[in-house]
């Protein structure tokens, strides 16, 4: 993990083996609400975040609650990942996307 980065662990928070972070990283299994009546009253919800082995995200990235990155998978700086990545693509962008498949 390069320096700044979060990882807010309101829920599991599962990190494969050879994990590599760039700075500024964000990795949140919180969230709130959208209906803004529910959100005042103060619930705060979590969901589990899985990253696999030999993972490499890229610096200012977040990866959003109940996200899993496959093995092997390398997500391009500033991305936001909002759905699942499979193990061993390429993928960035907001929102994050597969940009190829490694071999």
């Amino acid at each position: 993990m390069n320096f700044g980065c979060v990882i807010l662990d309101c829920n599991r928070v599962n990190i494969g083996e050879n994990l590599v972070c760039g700075p500024q990283v964000q990795i949140y299994a919180a969230f709130h609400p959208t209906d803004p009546e529910i959100r005042l009253s103060g619930p705060e919800l979590a969901s589990e975040i899985h990253i696999g082995n030999n993972v490499w995200i890229g610096g200012g990235s977040i990866v959003c609650p109940g996200v899993t990155i496959g093995d092997g998978s390398t997500i391009g700086a500033g991305s936001v990942v909002v759905k699942n990545i499979p193990a061993n693509v390429v993928a960035a962008g907001n929102p994050c996307r597969i940009i190829r498949h490694l071999a």
